[in-house]
């Protein structure tokens, strides 16, 4: 059974487009039209036990919309979502919010306990905030002084021990350094659940990913059984060069 099976998914949102004003008005006065235009359109796919997917697509492009509504967070116009009996998701975006500033890094991970179960291994406590890039000292700082990027190396080293089998991350590679990156890199390819992961990073997707959901404009999706070289090398043949080149995202309109 698969883990997470969406079905024919749609949802729009309000945007507005700028058109002159009044005839021969000044020049640059503008008024508001708004249209109700689709991020996400008939989209169908499905996520079997251990599958990595890389959502792709420009800033924009409804990908955060995509996931709150798998994630439960929001609901669709249409379509709906499935999940496992057994699937239990570990949601993670770009708030980081969840951590506790009064404890130190250490504490915040561990709970206080030497060993931790990471995957389908354990490993101690303090080694594995190592793995995070938090050695020595910085295990003792206070998460309430921590800058923005190692509250996010922080956020993510809690995540990938909370027990979830399904991970959804967003962005998880921002502000990371490349020796933070490559730890994440071994544990997402540790984990013994599926992953959702939303990235602009085409090298992180090419070493991770084994299926890519891309948006390729019109508010179309494409589920693609490969990581993301493969995926380019099928999007090149099916839309040739020119087509397959990044362009300006453009959305159906609702008629």
């Amino acid at each position: 059974m698969p883990a997470i099976e969406v079905s024919q998914l749609t949802k729009a949102f309000r945007t507005y487009k700028k058109s002159p004003g009044f005839a021969g008005a000044v020049k640059g006065l503008f008024h508001r039209q708004y249209e109700q235009t689709l991020a996400v359109n008939d989209v169908s796919f499905k996520i079997e036990p251990g599958e990595l997917v890389g959502f792709l697509g420009p800033n924009g492009a409804g990908k955060s919309t995509l996931f709150r509504m798998i994630a439960g967070q929001q609901k669709p116009d249409s379509g709906e979502v499935k999940v496992g009996a057994t699937v239990k998701m570990a949601f993670v975006d770009q708030n980081r919010d969840s951590l506790a500033n009064e404890k130190t890094v250490w504490e915040d991970v561990s709970d206080g306990l030497d060993i931790l179960n990471v995957g389908k291994f354990q490993m101690a406590s303090r080694a594995y905030c190592g793995r995070f890039n938090f050695n020595g000292a910085d295990q003792q700082k206070r998460v309430g002084t921590l800058s923005g990027g190692e509250r996010g190396r922080l956020h993510l080293a809690k995540t990938l021990i909370a027990g979830g089998n399904v991970l959804m991350l967003d962005e998880p590679s921002n502000d990371l350094d490349v020796e933070t990156l490559r730890a994440l890199e071994d544990a997402l390819l540790e984990f013994a659940g599926s992953i959702m992961v939303i990235s602009h990073d085409r090298w992180f997707l090419d070493r991770i990913a084994t299926h890519i959901l891309a948006c390729e404009g019109d508010s179309q999706w494409t589920f693609f059984d490969g990581n993301y070289q493969e995926y380019e090398a099928d999007k090149r043949k099916r839309l040739g060069e020119e087509g397959a080149k990044p362009k300006r995202m453009r959305f159906k309109a609702l008629k």
